[in-house]
């Protein structure tokens, strides 16, 4: 784990295409994001769209999360619990990155792998970090 305390800033909206596409290239549109929903709506029956916040991490870590301010959630391993709309996002990050990582695409998988460790680093930090340990194990 890293010593250092991990910030997160919001990107600003004139960014928020041009910095997803920094961190994924192409595959941001064609493959993350989509697969960040997809993920969101398994793990809620309560997300239902809608906009979602882009974040840059001081460790050069991005995520997402939705505007909501909080969902019930059923993950794969049978967890239940209620969680912010910031530690769903980082679930539902977590999920995705990992899967999108064993799509056959080498730069995707370095991508996505590397992502999904410094994500985990911020996570650790994060108020929620039980709950979201619980619903990605």
């Amino acid at each position: 784990m890293n010593e250092e305390i991990i910030t997160a800033t919001p990107v600003p909206e004139e960014r928020r295409l041009d910095h997803a596409d920094q961190v994924f290239g192409n595959y941001w549109w064609l493959a993350v994001e989509p697969t960040v929903f997809t993920f969101a709506s398994k793990l809620s029956f309560e997300y239902n769209g809608g906009y979602w916040h882009f974040y840059e991490l001081s460790n050069g870590f991005f995520f997402m999360a939705p505007a909501d301010d909080s969902f019930e959630v059923i993950s794969e391993n049978g967890w239940q619990g209620t969680m912010s709309g910031d530690a769903f996002g980082i679930c539902s990050c977590l999920y995705a990155y990992s899967h999108v990582s064993f799509s056959g695409s080498e730069e995707l998988a370095e991508v996505c792998t590397r992502q999904y460790h410094l994500l985990r680093e911020y996570m650790f930090e994060h108020d929620e970090v039980r709950a979201i340990l619980a619903a990605v194990d």
